[in-house]
């Protein structure tokens, strides 16, 4: 079904050629493949002026071309791409971008899903899948505002749970505190870490001391 979506398009294309719309492609190869020579003929058959190639390692790699293909589109052209991932990282990503898009007044067509933006249906997948993200944030956000007021009816505070008890900490500053020969500490901060198996700063932090008003450690 793919393959009839972007021979679709790109036919609708070609009926278009006349009404002077820029088409303008992306094409993301990865290191495995240094050619993608059906991505380039796709993009090509689709119509496009241009085509800015990207050779990506992984999902976090830099894409040079891929800023400079947002750089040079302007309102009223058209962005091609054969399939969604070679444009965006993730959903959240492809939720930028849409939005970026817009935004900007530029259409997004991907051949392989039968995605067009050009047409009312394409644009209202990329508003649902917009109100979609934003939604999560919102229940995210929701979820965690009722989860503080719940900690805070049992008596406890937000943030991340204690690494110290009560009982802990007591004993953590008695040891602190206890002095051998010469009025010197009996125990390093280190040692009273490790005997609780926390960090240095967890001690300090209960302690309510930092390691430069420490004198020894």
């Amino acid at each position: 079904m793919g393959e009839n979506n972007g021979s679709y398009l790109a036919e609708k294309y070609r009926l278009r050629h006349n009404l002077n719309v820029a088409r303008y492609g992306y094409a993301r190869v990865s290191t495995r493949s240094q050619t993608d020579d059906s991505q380039l003929d796709a993009l090509r058959a689709a119509g496009c002026q241009r085509i800015w190639t990207d050779t990506a390692s992984g999902r976090l790699a830099r894409r040079p071309e891929w800023d400079k293909c947002l750089d040079y589109l302007r309102a009223g052209d058209e962005l091609v791409v054969t399939r969604l991932s070679r444009m965006a990282r993730s959903v959240r990503h492809l939720t930028e971008v849409a939005a970026l898009l817009t935004e900007r007044g530029v259409d997004l067509v991907v051949l392989k899903q039968g995605i067009d933006t050009t047409t009312p249906a394409g644009r209202f997948l990329f508003h649902v899948i917009g109100a979609m993200d934003e939604m999560l944030a919102d229940l995210i956000s929701e979820g965690t505002l009722e989860g503080l007021e719940a900690a805070r009816a049992r008596g406890r505070t937000g943030g991340r749970k204690a690494k110290l008890t009560a009982r802990q900490i007591t004993i953590a500053r008695q040891m602190y505190d206890d002095t051998g020969p010469g009025n010197k500490r009996k125990y390093t901060v280190n040692e009273i870490a490790e005997t609780f198996h926390v960090s240095r700063k967890t001690i300090y932090r209960h302690l309510g001391s930092t390691p430069s008003t420490s004198p020894r450690t």
